[in-house]
């Protein structure tokens, strides 16, 4: 028994250190890439944007969850790639900025402005 409690505090702070230690989303950063280059191709490709507010919270993480663009033509990991940013870097500055955070990372952090804009949220949030 006088064994469990140390382990127990050591398994504990271990917990805590790790939930501490592991980074959050950043929507702000989110946000400037979701504008600067989704937000630009869209207007560009589409003739329009496509703004946050245009979905739910879940609607957002479901289209995120799928990995599906364009009608299911590309996928939507792809314009979070190094291999993309880098693509369009030279007439970029978001996708120049970020150019070597993880493609994981950026993602989570889109999907933190999304949902932070749905049309469901506290604040939702326009191109306009």
């Amino acid at each position: 028994m006088k064994l469990l409690k140390p382990l127990a505090s050591t398994l504990l702070l271990a917990a805590m250190t790790v939930s501490f230690t592991a980074q959050a989303a950043d929507a702000k950063r989110g946000r400037v890439y979701y504008r600067m280059v989704c937000t630009v191709c869209h207007m560009e490709k589409m003739g329009g944007p496509i703004s946050p507010s245009s979905k739910k919270k879940a609607d957002w993480a479901s289209y995120l969850q799928t990995n599906k663009h364009a009608k299911g033509k590309d996928t939507v990991k792809q314009y979070f790639s190094k291999e993309y940013r880098a693509s369009i870097k030279a007439k970029n500055q978001a996708a120049a900025k970020y150019a070597e955070v993880p493609e994981a990372e950026l993602m989570d952090d889109v999907k933190a402005f999304l949902s932070a804009g749905a049309l469901d949220s506290d604040t939702p949030t326009s191109c306009d």
